[in-house]
């Protein structure tokens, strides 16, 4: 920025140090941003101050200990004065059957910051969010803060500048698409837009494209609806094979050959707080028009319901039989249980067959800071749950399993293809 009347950022709080504000903060503080971690965790800022990451993320914890030891990142659990701030927070579906957004956490962080506000600041939003939230939260922030003009006042010049800017990355490469992806940077205003793709050039190598609120509100969802869209016509297909005594991996890959034709893996479900959750913002908008991102997520969610039949099916010919489930987390080779589907149905498993389900995923670690550590799930080694089990339960393909030995004699239900990954 050459403007001299433009507000200089040195400094940036960014409230929630979760799977994306940890993340988020490391690569400011790395890029000379001085930046101020906050997070109602107790054990995750005294994780960070001590130079460790409190999730596991590829490179972060190296990078946040080089941060910290730099002096460029400390944690808190409140907020404190900064020049920019950017709010990660969680926002959660009910699980009822309304599905209704709860935006809370963003509002309540929103209320957090506005003591600190002052003239020249930048607020960001990247928590994903209903279309709408950006402007619900500068409501918020006026009625807090009436000595500040915000976006939408109907005056000329605005003291606190407003953006939403969704996150679009993967857990297991995080740090890496923080970088290369392109980012789709909403402001209130022209000029607010371009004061956050200006703070988010610190770093990023990818086209910040600059547009509304709105606009990118929606776009993050409907980047989440398509994929749900898309696995759900591939689990609805296995349903169908299964059905019909027809081998789905089978029928895909040899559909795929077709020029025109892309059709995904099936799994037991859909989980991770992106794809479960984000179509249903759309559908909680505009619920009689939204029919097919609606149908998209019964049929995801449906799937673990039918990966426990077809268990159930299988234990009528071995009555008595031990079931070793492989996998708890949402997808592979991350410590993330949010939403997991294989959870759930070694959770409801558990329930239904008492003493005779064994439960086995690398990252059993981090089920308790999960907020799963109340779960009644006999945890052991991978090679003890397949050893000791009659039907081995493949839910989740983590890389530490592709050298399990499993007998023949040992009946697979394999739901997300892995053995045809590795080749046996």
């Amino acid at each position: 920025m050459n403007n001299q009347d433009e507000p200089v950022i040195g400094t940036l709080a960014v409230v929630g140090l979760g799977y994306i504000g940890l993340p988020t903060a490391s690569m400011f503080a790395s890029s000379r941003v001085r930046v101020y971690g906050v997070d109602i965790s107790e054990r995750a800022v005294d994780t960070i101050n001590q130079g460790r990451a409190h999730i596991e993320e590829g490179d972060l914890d190296a990078l946040v200990a080089r941060c910290v030891d730099a002096g460029m990142l400390s944690a808190h659990l409140k907020p404190v004065p900064a020049d920019a701030f950017i709010i990660a927070v969680p926002t959660p579906v009910s699980h009822d059957e309304t599905h209704h957004p709860d935006v809370s956490y963003v509002m309540a962080a929103a209320r957090s910051i506005a003591p600190h506000l002052k003239k020249g600041n930048l607020v960001i939003l990247e928590s994903t969010s209903p279309v709408g939230t950006t402007e619900q939260m500068a409501a918020v922030l006026k009625e807090m803060r009436p000595d500040l003009a915000f976006p939408g006042d109907g005056t000329g010049d605005m003291d606190v500048h407003l953006a939403y800017c969704p996150e679009r990355i993967i857990p297991g490469r995080m740090l890496r698409e923080l970088v290369e992806n392109d980012r789709i940077i909403g402001g209130m205003t022209p000029k607010c837009a371009e004061l956050a793709a200006s703070l988010y050039k610190r770093f990023v190598q990818g086209d910040c494209l600059l547009t509304n609120d709105p606009t990118a509100e929606m776009v993050k969802l409907t980047e989440n609806a398509y994929r749900d869209v898309n696995i759900a016509f591939a689990n609805e297909l296995s349903v169908l094979c299964d059905r019909f005594g027809i081998d789905a991996w089978d029928v895909i890959g040899f559909a795929n050959r077709h020029p025109r034709v892309s059709i995904l893996n099936p799994g037991p479900g859909v989980g991770g707080h992106c794809i479960a959750v984000d179509p249903w913002f759309i559908v909680a908008s505009a619920p009689e028009d939204a029919r097919l991102i609606r149908q998209a997520r019964i049929v995801n969610d449906h799937k673990p319901a039918h990966v426990i039949a077809k268990v159930e099916q299988l234990l009528r010919t071995f009555p008595g039989a031990k079931v070793a489930c492989l996998g708890l987390t949402y997808k592979p080779d991350v410590d993330d249980f949010r939403e997991s589907p294989a959870l759930d149905i070694a959770t409801r498993l558990t329930r239904r067959l008492p003493g005779r389900v064994l439960c086995s995923d690398p990252y059993e670690h981090a089920l308790q800071h999960a907020g799963h550590g109340d779960l009644d799930l006999t945890m052991v080694p991978a090679e003890q749950a397949v050893e000791q089990a009659d039907v081995v339960l493949i839910l989740v393909g983590h890389e530490r399993f592709r050298t399990l030995h499993i007998a023949p004699e040992k009946t697979v239900l394999d739901t997300v293809g892995f053995l045809r990954s590795r080749g046996g």
